[in-house]
């Protein structure tokens, strides 16, 4: 029995979600996405066997505090180059949104790159998408069971040997190999490689567009980087309208091929909408058609508000593209990265931190002299072994007593204590702190050297 008054409608609060399959569409910008899926994929499955200098060639050994890029050792105290590569990819996205829009949510992003795979894998075993939207309406069957079995089969292990991939940046992707084929990795190798897989199972076997409508906060505060001269997928409504064939129509046939290739399922004759990542597939299906009934193509394109609005040629509207808030943009983004390769390049290859010891402040010992005890952090942050040589400046008499020669391999630190003493007679040194420098330089380079300062206390 049905209480509610006449009138009243019942509406449930959340849309249940109906499947989307898009139809696969060739054409400049579909060349564009697969390029950039081959290119980030051979990136990050090949680079994890690559080997340099006898070890892995990028490899984040968080166990040891050792980052590896090539020829480049990153140690924790090098955690200002970590900041700089973000604000760099932040400034980036921030660029590229300005004058082209999504850009990285239609090409590079690791979401639209897997959904574009997992989807190739989806047609090449189910069919088209007409054939994949019969399959879902079909009655449960053998061959529809098979069907889907040999998907998910595939989607699983494409997912686990990404997830075995990612670890294998943190664990030596060697070692760990060994440990899978003898079924002896251990935990945290085990759950990462099936947390790793399962979120890219389910993100782009199952997930897919909702992911970037309702999961991504980029979608929600990228308009606050779009102004009328942000170029956009725009479809041409004055050329376009009224949709439909013969005398009075305008170009739009409305066979929305532009909604059935989108991965977000949105018409983008409506206008520019949130859920837009900027992939371009409806420009190659549009284009298609309109070679078909031979109409210029460009009725769906990438174009600008004031470029619609006031008819801009393209040279103009790339004119415009060059304005104040890209230059600077581009600006502060060329000068951060200079600036970070210059570190780079001119870092010394050494890093010593001193600690006194602040036990015994200071102490007498034999012939009058005033001791002060440190424990030096000597990192050889090359990889190549190399000798070196401490010494102790700033007050007349200091000398250190202990190792002051030492011998480090490549990649390689040591916790050295020494004592610094001090002859205090005949009042050449008055009491009170005093700053003094330890001079740390390798053996067969003068160039690797370190001044590294710190305090001497006389009593």
């Amino acid at each position: 029995m049905n209480d509610a008054p006449a009138g009243l409608v019942e509406q449930s609060l959340y849309e249940v979600r109906k499947a989307i399959h898009p139809r696969a569409v060739h054409g400049w910008f579909a060349a564009w996405r697969w390029a950039l899926v081959w290119a980030t994929q051979l990136v990050f499955y090949g680079m994890a066997w690559l080997q340099w200098n006898d070890r892995q060639a990028v490899l984040f050994d968080i166990v040891h505090r050792k980052f590896y890029i090539f020829g480049l050792v990153f140690w924790p105290q090098d955690i200002i180059y970590l900041t700089v590569l973000l604000i760099i990819s932040a400034l980036s996205l921030f660029l590229f949104t300005a004058i082209a829009g999504r850009l990285w949510c239609g090409f590079a992003c690791p979401q639209t790159v897997y959904t574009e795979i997992f989807l190739w894998i989806e047609q090449k075993i189910e069919g088209d998408r007409a054939a994949r939207m019969r399959l879902d309406a079909a009655p449960i069957s053998a061959r529809k069971i098979g069907l889907r079995a040999a998907k998910h089969g595939v989607w699983i292990a494409l997912a686990l040997w990404t997830g075995f991939t990612f670890v294998g940046y943190v664990t030596p992707v060697r070692e760990l190999w060994g440990e899978v084929l003898t079924l002896s990795t251990g935990p945290w190798e085990t759950f990462w490689i099936l947390f790793y897989g399962f979120a890219t199972y389910g993100n782009a076997g199952w997930m897919r567009e909702q992911v970037c409508k309702y999961m991504c906060p980029y979608a929600r505060f990228q308009s606050a980087m779009f102004d009328k001269d942000t170029m956009i997928i725009t479809y041409d409504r004055e050329r376009g309208e009224p949709r439909g064939k013969g005398p009075g129509a305008g170009h739009c046939v409305d066979c929305s091929i532009c909604v059935q290739v989108c991965p977000t399922g949105i018409d983008i004759r409506n206008g520019l909408q949130y859920e837009c990542i900027g992939c371009a597939a409806c420009i190659d299906g549009c284009d298609q058609v309109m070679e078909k009934v031979g109409t210029p193509k460009g009725l769906i394109r990438y174009s600008t508000t004031h470029a619609l609005e006031q008819k801009f040629t393209r040279a103009q509207m790339f004119k415009r593209a060059f304005r104040p808030r890209v230059l600077l943009y581009g600006a502060v983004l060329g000068g951060i990265v200079a600036a970070a390769g210059a570190s780079l390049w001119l870092r010394v290859p050494l890093k010593v931190d001193v600690m006194r010891d602040r036990a015994a402040i200071a102490r007498e010992v034999a012939g009058g002299d005033i001791e002060n005890v440190y424990q030096l952090q000597i990192i050889n942050i090359s990889e190549r072994k190399r000798v070196f040589d401490i010494e102790a400046v700033g007050l007349p008499t200091i000398h250190l007593d202990g190792e002051t020669h030492i011998e480090l391999p490549g990649a390689d630190s040591r916790l050295l204590p020494l004592r610094a003493r001090v002859h205090v007679g005949s009042g050449a040194v008055a009491p009170g702190m005093h700053r003094i420098e330890f001079l740390v330089h390798a053996h067969d380079d003068p160039a690797v050297f370190v001044r590294a300062a710190s305090v001497f206390v006389v009593r």
